[in-house]
């Protein structure tokens, strides 16, 4: 296989990859109500499965950069889809509410350990690359949520039941296995085949981790409350089912071209503040909306999804600034796995949250106001982590520093 053919191969593989990366964690939403029904599943037992994306990523995606180190970074890609093909699958067929969690947090698992090592994978196959491989990643990535939140309903009506509008993206990942097959001889992981002086316990030590950890957390708070709640949102609003899927993969459609945009303009700029507060302004405005009138109209609503849409360029945004604020492969996997780690550690408590208010209120309004005070905290986050800073810039200076302490 010659470079050139390898370099392409891989860019498939990573292409494949991203677009299975989220509809294991936005196909329930669509039928969540279907769900609960036909498993006799409680609203609180619900508010825990749409957390469970935000859990698997903290645990799981924290054993990726550990896990690439030992069994090799390819092998670990291809083993996490492996994963996502069998929760998938099982979890379309089960008839058991903790089952169907299990086999949840299997498929979720393996989307969180992809997820964190595709940075450290466009850093080491495209060094030079990193914005335009992010961008394609990131807009793959955004399709395959926008198809998931669309189609999961039609698919289930078509075929008569929530489980066939399920378990169709265990195929999909099953076929973005492919091209791993083919990568695995070529097997590396980040640290290039020397021991890694780069871990996650490294970058805890230093502020722009932290910052970019605690950004990371707030951005996933609010996206996994919105592909894992508004679909039932705008149910409760007055609007159809397959209206309501129809909404929430407005919100995710529009992700896609501001994905396509978010991560060369990020690329070309050396702070990226202006353009996260951008995006962030977006986010207050879609949410009053649906606070002040949810279901006045479906124009008005699309203003809504739109508006909550183009809110949501702060995530690829974010992981494009992972590969920015690195200089090495080493860096980012481990400034990846801390960021994803810890960030989706916190956001998992947003979606339990979210399923107790609504239990205990039967609305929507606590929801809504918890998402107006995020917007706020990520406001304050975003020059911290757009400033032109780079990971291994910070670690020297803190090695100079300690002499000069100690002195």
């Amino acid at each position: 296989m010659t470079a050139r053919t390898s370099r392409h191969l891989v860019l498939l593989a990573i292409l494949a990859l991203s677009f299975n990366l989220r509809p294991a964690a936005v196909s329930v939403g669509p039928v969540l109500e279907e769900v609960r029904l036909d498993l006799s599943m409680s609203p609180g037992t619900a508010g825990i499965l749409t957390a469970l994306p935000a859990l698997a990523f903290a645990g799981f995606g924290a054993l990726a950069p550990w896990a690439a180190r030992v069994v090799g970074l390819h092998r670990v890609t291809l083993l996490a889809l492996l994963a996502v093909v069998a929760g998938l699958g099982g979890r379309a067929v089960t008839g058991s509410v903790p089952a169907f969690l299990v086999l949840s947090v299997v498929a979720l698992g393996g989307m969180a350990m992809a997820n964190v090592l595709l940075p450290s994978l466009i850093k080491l196959h495209f060094p030079d690359r990193v914005g335009f491989l992010s961008t394609a990643y990131t807009t793959a990535l955004a399709v395959g949520l926008t198809l998931a939140s669309v189609l999961t309903v039609p698919i289930a009506q078509a075929a008569g039941s929530w489980r066939w509008g399920l378990g169709v993206w265990a195929l999909t990942a099953a076929v973005a296995a492919v091209p791993w097959l083919a990568l695995l001889r070529h097997d590396a992981h980040p640290g290039g085949g020397r021991r890694r002086t780069l871990t996650m316990g490294v970058v805890s030590r230093t502020r722009l981790g932290w910052y970019m950890a605690l950004a990371f957390g707030v951005q996933s708070m609010q996206a996994y409350t919105v592909f894992g709640w508004f679909a039932q949102l705008y149910r409760d609003a007055g609007f159809s089912p397959a209206v309501a899927g129809l909404l929430l993969g407005v919100i995710t459609a529009t992700s896609i071209p501001v994905s396509l945009w978010v991560p060369g303009a990020a690329a070309r700029r050396r702070d990226q503040t202006r353009i996260m507060l951008a995006l962030l302004a977006c986010l207050p405005v879609g949410y009053l909306g649906l606070l002040l009138a949810p279901g006045a109209s479906l124009a008005l609503a699309l203003v809504w999804a739109i508006l909550v849409g183009v809110g949501q360029g702060t995530f690829p945004l974010i992981l494009t600034l992972i590969g920015l604020k690195t200089r090495t492969a080493d860096g980012t996997a481990a400034l990846s796995g801390f960021t994803q780690a810890v960030g989706y550690l916190l956001a998992a408590a947003a979606p339990v949250a979210v399923g107790l208010m609504y239990e205990a209120t039967g609305g929507w309004t606590p929801t809504l106001l918890f998402l107006l005070v995020l917007c706020a905290v990520l406001a304050v986050l975003a020059p911290l982590i757009g400033k032109p800073v780079v990971l291994e810039d910070q670690l020297e200076q803190r090695a100079h520093e300690r002499p000069l302490a100690r002195s």
